[in-house]
């Protein structure tokens, strides 16, 4: 995909009132945030008066940024290392007031010369989302969040009175759980809804679906929000794939719909559950493509743990209405669903970067539609129960061979994202591969937290 500057730039009148806007919402200070390769949330930070140079020229940045790890080591490839500089620009038509004095924009990386940098996650989901619209296809995307709240010390919370899904666990942390969903709505995330999960301490938070790019930065947003609430309750927030050895584990499930000249693809046809034709070829796309593209939603040192079979956590390359231990499920189009038809993906987990998952995902359903993919047999039973289903890569080892052999996951995010990703997962197999899942989950219990 060519790289051109789509980032819409604010100038003249426009950017007056934008920065006249955040002046008047009290905000000092903006900080600007990308996702790297690990899925952690890195951010420069000016003080207002700088915002239109952050937004125009950005703000300096090693090429490491791309590769830095959750451990805080680089892992260089032949193209990101010691030599040469990045810009950081933060994306002013996104940003948002978050309070005490300080606004959060988006950020995205391009090269010294102004032109887009090629390793820029958010770059790259701009770009498949462009290409699905050049080929007329309108995709809408719902992320849900599962997180576990720790003490401020960052110990299990006491499981008394904590029921899977239970009243009583909700009520326990009411306080938190109606400050998380008015700041959320505060800062112009609309929450779907919030309920306990399996886990002791343990919540999801399903924010209203929106095209791909506002969602990915959604879900940044809502950590960072997420995280500001937990604080002020005394509390800790983990968005590890296994926050504790033993305990639940968090998933990262997205929501994908698709239509075309305003007519769904997912429903009103007349093959299996009302799917049309380009809506089974993207499911059939998304399902074949799966092995090869683990490592892009689930590719860190924990996500092989979580991953298991019995946990609903996605474990089998197959679909299945309502199926929830697919790792893609068709969510039909009913009374129930006022958002229509659509496919979830329950595989990924919160280590992701959500701009290449998404971008992935939405990549994977339109190589579907590109090459009229067949549906695969329906599962319609526990996947392992049917022999037809197909366990996922069991280890990150095997997950990352899949993905470096994957030629559909190098055409959806191209070359360097690509060598960037496999350098910092393959330093955390070297380095991590004989480590206690004990040692790792206290170890990394917060690398994705904000």
């Amino acid at each position: 995909m060519p790289l051109t500057d789509p980032m819409p730039v604010l100038t003249g009148g426009e950017l007056t009132a934008r920065l006249a806007d955040l002046t008047g919402s009290g905000v000092r200070v903006l900080v600007g945030s990308v996702v790297d390769m690990a899925g952690v949330a890195r951010a420069k930070t000016v003080p207002l008066r700088r915002a239109a140079a952050f937004h125009a020229a950005g703000m300096g940045a090693s090429p490491s940024w791309n590769v830095f790890c959750a451990d805080a080591a680089v892992a260089f490839t032949d193209r990101l290392g010691v030599v040469g500089d990045l810009r950081l620009r933060a994306d002013l038509t996104a940003a948002r007031v978050i309070g005490g004095g300080y606004a959060w924009a988006p950020a995205e990386f391009f090269d010294q010369d102004g032109t887009p940098s090629a390793p820029c996650a958010r770059g790259q989901l701009r770009r498949v989302q462009a290409a699905a619209e050049a080929a007329g296809v309108t995709a809408t995307v719902g992320h849900e969040l599962e997180f576990v709240l720790t003490d401020g010390d960052g110990r299990r919370l006491p499981e008394r009175h904590w029921q899977p899904y239970g009243l009583g666990a909700v009520l326990e942390r009411g306080g938190f759980v109606a400050d998380l969903t008015g700041a959320l709505e505060d800062v112009g995330l609309p929450v779907e809804q919030v309920h306990a999960e399996y886990g002791t301490g343990q919540f999801e938070v399903s924010l209203a679906p929106a095209e791909p790019l506002a969602s990915a930065d959604g879900v940044v947003l809502a950590r960072l929000v997420t995280g500001q609430v937990a604080r002020d309750h005394g509390l800790l927030v983990s968005f590890s794939p296994l926050p504790f050895a033993g305990g639940a584990g968090n998933g990262a499930h997205l929501h994908l719909s698709l239509a075309r000249d305003g007519v769904p693809l997912l429903s009103g046809g007349d093959g299996p559950h009302g799917l049309t034709g380009q809506g089974a070829a993207a499911i059939g796309g998304i399902v074949r493509g799966l092995p090869g593209t683990l490592g892009i939603f689930a590719g860190s040192l924990l996500s092989s743990a979580r991953l298991r079979p019995g946990t609903w956590s996605g474990a089998f390359a197959c679909w299945g209405l309502e199926n929830r231990e697919a790792a893609v499920r068709l969510v039909g189009a009913t009374r129930g669903t006022p958002h229509g038809a659509n496919v979830e993906l329950k595989c990924g987990d919160p280590s992701a970067n959500v701009y290449l998952a998404t971008a992935t995902l939405l990549g994977l359903a339109l190589d579907g539609i590109g090459r009229s993919a067949e549906l695969p047999p329906e599962v319609t039973v526990d996947p392992v129960r049917d022999p037809s289903a197909e366990r996922l890569p069991e280890t990150q080892e095997a997950v990352l061979e899949a993905l470096a052999a994957s030629g559909t996951a190098r055409r959806i995010l191209g070359d360097e994202i690509m060598a960037a990703v496999l350098a910092v997962r393959r330093h955390e197999a070297e380095t991590y591969g004989a480590t206690g899942i004990g040692d790792l989950t206290d170890r990394f219990r917060f690398a994705w937290s904000l």
